[in-house]
């Protein structure tokens, strides 16, 4: 791929997985939570330029330090994201402040390696990036199927004071 459309597979991944963070969504349980960063690690693998031709003992341990940091970062976000199961047995999901915090802080510390690698005349290409991408939602998806082990269902809708009230006629007391 070409430095354009890789920058823009990256801004769109990470726009909607971003996205998708902090509006309320379901998760659905039964499915492969890990094919989505194996699939975009295996197309950062694919790509030449991972490790740069000139200096290979600096970008690697650059490498390892992106990875160790989207790691890092992808384990906050499912840290800091609620979740939550209905009646029904639906699991639900939403990213929180400190969701958002962590994306701040992961982009921040990226861009400090970055500039980094820079600084020492180390090359970067988008498979690095898009590898550390993988981990990131690798560390997230495998955090959060581990949090979901402890999720419980809700207690049947009857049982919930309020329930089969409108929250728009209902009055809360004073």
């Amino acid at each position: 791929m070409s430095g354009v459309v890789d920058a823009l597979v990256i801004v769109a991944v990470v726009g909607l997985v971003v996205s998708r963070q902090f509006r309320p969504s379901r998760i659905n349980t039964e499915k492969r939570w890990w094919t989505a960063p194996v699939v975009l690690a295996l197309v950062a693998l694919k790509q030449p330029g991972l490790l740069g031709a000139d200096h290979h003992t600096a970008s690697a341990a650059l490498l390892v330090m992106e990875l160790l940091l989207g790691a890092a970062v992808g384990a906050g976000l499912a840290w800091t994201t609620r979740i939550w199961s209905e009646a029904d047995g639906t699991v639900w999901s939403k990213g929180s402040k400190a969701t958002a915090a962590v994306w701040g802080v992961g982009i921040a510390v990226r861009v400090a390696v970055f500039l980094l690698g820079s600084v020492l005349g180390v090359r970067q290409d988008t498979p690095a990036l898009l590898l550390a991408l993988a981990a990131t939602l690798l560390a997230r998806s495998a955090t959060l199927a581990w949090r979901l082990r402890t999720v419980r269902p809700m207690a049947p809708s009857a049982a919930i004071y309020g329930a089969g009230v409108s929250w728009s006629t209902r009055k809360e007391p004073v």
